[in-house]
């Protein structure tokens, strides 16, 4: 019988603007390879849910690039949440 083998990846998650105020400094999950941005944020929703309304309109990163939520995750990454800003 074969065995089926299911391969986690490490997220780590940063924060800034309002809602670092609202999630842990260190805060990383694992998850499986083909998970999307979106899930991960559903994780942290579930893990933090008074951040529910800054995550439903942070910007999402890695690197130096906006990212859309739909993006599937293959490896380790660093993703970063960006609040939104108001100011003319």
């Amino acid at each position: 019988m074969a065995e089926l083998l299911i391969q986690m990846i490490n997220i780590k998650i940063e924060s800034y603007g309002a809602i670092q105020r609202q999630l842990p400094e260190d805060l990383s999950l694992q998850c499986t390879v083909g998970s999307t941005v979106d899930d991960v944020l559903d994780y942290v929703i579930r893990a933090y849910p008074d951040a529910y309304g800054s995550l439903e309109h942070c910007a999402c990163a890695m690197g130096e690039d906006i990212i859309s939520r739909n993006t599937i995750l293959k490896h380790d990454a660093v993703i970063v949440l960006l609040s939104p800003v108001a100011g003319g």
